[in-house]
């Protein structure tokens, strides 16, 4: 294909990743590198009938002149990722050098606010992920054996988690396991526990998050699984039966190799959609237990002064961690690419 050709075609699509990516992206990564305003402050004195006091306030018109001529911030350089709040650089340095031992220095670690959502962060990718999608491929081959008749039912009833909004089946989830919902209350009869709860535990609520997580996200990988399976060669099945192949031998020896591609995308994106993890926490009310990357630039901006620094510095590392993620997938595709060419 000519060069021109091919700019023709290519520059819708790199003008609009260089609008809504890269640009994006550049501004938040700017914004990183600044913190807010330092209030500044005015004492006047309020005088009446029983004397006069003195009384501090904010400038307001100096605040307003001050975003107006500075309007990102006060530049911190990287020393916002290097805070407490985020890296915590030298309360790190600080607890390796006190601490006993590895499980007391871990654990010190894990409380600190970034490395406590990051280990969150972490276990929910790591756990969700390979479940989806597991299950995403068991439904698909079960699917794909039922009659005419059930598939369609059995489709629909399939992909409701996925049709239905992730805050509202989080909030649906959440009632279900609360005392007086189904779960709760029929939890407490089974084990004769009147006080018995899923959110009384840490350990309870991540479990809880990690069956939503599977539970909403398995439709996404069935529904490639199974547009694979129709592709599958029927050639290849048959001679495979010929030769005496079971089921299992079957699928494990022709449609898992098959369908190795479509597992390698449903990896990348759940990869990407679980290390952004966020509608859960807030509709299971989740925040004392378990927070995430995404919670915390939520908190940042939703404080009485939106902490637009911290949310972007957060922002970043979240991206950074994605991109860490992904490398080892993007690198096994780029060398069975070089190896097929």
């Amino acid at each position: 294909m000519p060069h021109k050709t091919f700019l023709a075609f290519i520059w819708p699509s790199l003008l609009a990743m260089l609008l809504f990516i890269a640009i994006p992206i550049f501004s938040v990564a700017f914004q990183s590198l600044h913190i807010e305003h330092e209030q500044i402050l005015v004492e006047s004195e309020n005088c009446g009938p029983f004397g006069c006091t003195n009384e501090v306030s904010v400038d307001t018109e100096a605040m307003a002149d001050l975003r107006a001529s500075q309007p990102a911030g006060r530049f911190n350089g990287f020393a916002t990722y290097t805070n407490s709040s985020h890296l915590a650089v030298d309360e790190i340095t600080e607890i390796v050098n006190t601490s006993e031992n590895f499980n007391q220095i871990r654990n010190r670690i894990m409380n600190l606010p970034f490395y406590k959502a990051l280990g969150f962060t972490l276990a929910y990718t790591f756990i969700v992920t390979p479940l989806v999608i597991l299950f995403g491929f068991v439904i698909a081959v079960v699917v794909n054996t039922l009659p005419g008749l059930l598939k369609g039912p059995v489709i629909f009833v399939s992909l409701l988690p996925m049709i239905v909004t992730p805050l509202i089946g989080s909030l649906v989830l959440f009632w279900m396991i609360d005392s007086r919902g189904v779960i709760g209350a029929a939890l407490q009869v089974l084990f004769s526990d009147p006080s018995l709860s899923l959110k009384a535990s840490s350990t309870l609520t991540w479990l809880t998050l990690f069956v939503y997580g599977v539970w909403h996200s398995a439709p996404f990988a069935f529904v490639v699984f199974y547009a694979g399976l129709q592709s599958v060669p029927q050639d290849t099945l048959e001679s495979a039966m010929v030769d005496g192949a079971n089921r299992w031998e079957r699928i494990r020896f022709v449609v898992i190799p098959f369908l190795i591609p479509l597992a390698t995308f449903i990896a990348l994106v759940q990869l990407m959609d679980n290390f952004r993890v966020f509608e859960p926490i807030i509709g299971f009310s989740a925040a004392a237990s378990a927070t995430s990357l995404s919670y915390l630039i939520y908190n940042d901006l939703r404080a009485d002064v939106p902490l637009y620094g911290s949310a972007a510095a957060t922002s970043m590392l979240t991206i950074v961690g994605v991109i860490i993620l992904l490398l080892p997938v993007l690198r096994r595709n780029w060398r069975d690419f070089n190896r097929k060419v």
